[in-house]
């Protein structure tokens, strides 16, 4: 009897790093033709509007998404605010999204792999691929309140396994609030910072006027800091092939979400800087809805795609938007 009460008690213990796997859904989408007035292929602000989605599935776990990362022309990988990877591919058709298929959801699991046991340690704002030799090989995941930033290996696609923890500033690991990590990003080659990891904060400020940002790198280690844009809070960032950084920006002012993107120049990205730039695209009211999520990547075609995803807190109010634009 004792040993097999021992061995029960193993199994119990090591349930939780091998149970729950990568589970397949079904998600559902209707097309979003306007924009601002604007239909696919027409310019909205400095973007030219390509199409959206408004999705849905069959599970209860589809939704809060936070972050969106491509791993090519369709592959990608978004994180949910509850501890959930989504992946998938995006469809195409005529240039315009049409569905994600191949879609399944992956619980996010700590470093001993263990699922991750509550929503103060699941809570994922962020993720960036990481590549190497031109191929996806990992994802790089920013969490808010218990803040901190992991990495996930990538198999055929699919993140998974236990968290490798990337160390951060003190001062940034310290936070416990909900203002802390929003944004991830990793810098290109063509970069002044090429390979450093760029974390901006949603809500936290180390200097009048800013939202606090530091960079990861070697040579390029070092606090910075994001203008502030009137009522807006970055919610995502992205580089560009050329180095210029893009953030996402959501506002809210009774009950409407509005949100833009500015476009910061390459060489404002450095430690010490205040990154500041044009605004690219802004949009409010149903054109947009909880706007947390951004990536770029570039089409067989050449063409320079810029996607942005909604959160919508799984509240049945809000809506799960998928929306497209193209560099001119």
């Amino acid at each position: 009897m004792g040993l097999a009460r021992a061995a029960l008690v193993c199994l119990a213990l090591l349930a939780p790093a091998f149970g729950n796997a990568a589970e397949p859904i079904s998600v559902s989408s209707q097309t979003i033709t306007r924009f601002k007035g604007a239909n696919p292929g027409e310019r909205v602000d400095g973007l030219i509007w390509r199409g959206g989605l408004q999705m849905g599935a069959n599970h209860r776990q589809f939704g809060g998404i936070s972050g969106l990362t491509f791993l090519d022309t369709d592959r990608f990988v978004m994180v949910s605010d509850e501890g959930w990877f989504i992946s998938g591919r995006l469809e195409l058709a005529d240039g315009q999204p049409r569905n994600l298929i191949d879609v399944e959801l992956e619980p996010i699991r700590n470093s001993s792999g263990n699922i991750l046991p509550n929503r103060f340690s699941a809570d994922a704002e962020a993720i960036t691929a990481i590549f190497r030799n031109g191929q996806p090989v990992a994802v790089r995941v920013g969490f808010e309140n218990l803040t901190r930033v992991a990495d996930f290996d990538l198999t055929d696609g699919r993140p998974g396994g236990a968290a490798r923890p990337v160390t951060i500033p003190e001062w940034l690991s310290q936070l416990r609030t909900n203002e802390s990590i929003e944004s991830v990003c990793i810098a290109p080659p063509a970069s002044p910072v090429a390979g450093s990891t760029l974390i901006i904060t949603e809500a936290h400020s180390r200097q009048p006027g800013t939202w606090a940002a530091t960079l990861l790198g070697v040579r390029d280690r070092g606090d910075l800091h994001l203008a502030r844009s009137g009522a807006f809070n970055p919610t995502a960032c992205a580089f560009l092939l050329n180095g210029d950084l893009l953030v996402l920006e959501r506002g809210l002012f009774m009950l409407s979400f509005s949100t833009q993107i500015r476009r910061v120049p390459a060489d404002h990205v450095r430690p010490g800087a205040v990154m500041d730039g044009e605004v690219i695209l802004s949009a409010s009211g149903r054109d947009v809805d909880n706007m947390e999520a951004m990536d770029v990547r570039t089409l067989f075609n050449g063409e320079v795609r810029i996607t942005l995803v909604s959160d919508d807190n799984f509240n049945s109010f809000q809506r799960n938007l998928l929306l497209e634009f193209a560099l001119p």
